[in-house]
């Protein structure tokens, strides 16, 4: 839909003639408010949605994912790699080794995270 500065109007008070309101859009400023909100809204869903997606990690055809490597341990407690291996060293976590690589296991992560809460 196009408009040329023709189709602008001014909006006259009935009560005294004076214009009050130049109308820059054709909408009725209630319908333009809640046009703006409905777009809030969906905008603020969707970002809600990409941070439940970002804290998941996927394992195609299980629930709940039963292992977990030690980037993803680090990103779930935000800590680094040596405090993994403090904790690998003191006993609050056991890893488990699967050819050359270190995994640990969610029963155990939940553990910790519920001993930190």
């Amino acid at each position: 839909m196009r408009f040329c500065l023709k189709d602008f109007v001014m909006k006259e008070n009935v009560n005294n003639g004076n214009m009050i309101t130049p109308i820059l859009f054709p909408y009725d400023p209630e319908q333009y408010w809640q046009q703006v909100r409905q777009i809030i809204r969906e905008e603020v869903r969707q970002l809600e949605k990409q941070k439940e997606k970002s804290t998941q990690y996927e394992t195609p055809g299980l629930t709940y994912k039963p292992l977990y490597k030690i980037a993803e341990v680090c990103s779930l407690f935000q800590i680094t790699k040596p405090t993994i291996y403090e904790w690998i060293k003191h006993g609050k976590l056991k890893p488990f080794k699967i050819q050359s690589r270190v995994y640990f296991l969610w029963q155990d992560i939940q553990q910790l995270l519920l001993k930190q809460i």
